[in-house]
């Protein structure tokens, strides 16, 4: 069973400047798919995506985009370092510092 929890915000990062906000709060990010489709480790999602598959260290969250932010969808069994580490992909989806 997961856990999910809604972002709301104006205008979603694009892949890079989030990556580089998670990188700058520690985590190692990594995409795993694009809309269902595996991704390559270096691509770049186009602008209108609407599902994101992350892997962070201590899990995959799943980024489902709204019509005003975002849903952070995590799997399995959720432990504390992966709430810690959503919360820190939200914090960084909002641009702001934890």
């Amino acid at each position: 069973m997961g856990m999910e929890i809604e972002v709301r915000c104006a205008a979603l990062p694009d892949w890079a400047t989030l990556a580089a906000r998670l990188r700058a709060a520690g985590l190692a990010p990594a995409l795993r798919m694009i809309d269902g489709m595996p991704a390559f480790p270096d691509e770049e999602p186009p602008a209108e995506w609407q599902e994101l598959r992350v892997t962070l260290p201590a899990g995959m969250v799943t980024i489902r985009r709204m019509p005003d932010g975002v849903r952070l969808v995590t799997w399995g069994d959720v432990g504390a370092d992966m709430i810690a580490q959503r919360d820190t992909l939200a914090v960084a989806i909002l641009g702001e510092s934890k």
